[in-house]
């Protein structure tokens, strides 16, 4: 099984918690985090100040946050594949939490 691998190269806040996210295949993804964030990783980016501190690493081409959280820009680039999964995840997480 092939594993593409993308680069972020921008990412532009479009509303809270959404994110516009332009790929170095010239690809973009407008991306809704709010139904995956619970859990530990994940879970503080709810606050939107803390969320709005995304920046892209230019080591590995990806959004990161200052708690470490991160995406694999492949998972970032096929969002829409990825989503339902994601937010099984994070039911479990925040069930993991409570």
């Amino acid at each position: 099984m092939e594993h593409k691998i993308y680069r972020v190269v921008s990412c532009e806040s479009v509303r809270p918690f959404t994110l516009m996210v332009t790929f170095d295949d010239g690809s973009r993804q407008t991306i809704d985090f709010r139904p995956i964030l619970a859990g530990e990783i994940y879970g503080p980016l709810k606050d939107e100040k803390f969320f709005d501190q995304v920046e892209i690493d230019p080591e590995v081409h990806t959004l990161v946050w200052p708690n470490g959280a991160d995406f694999d820009p492949a998972t970032l680039h096929d969002w829409p594949e990825h989503i339902d999964e994601m937010k099984k995840m994070a039911e479990r997480w925040g069930k993991v939490n409570v």
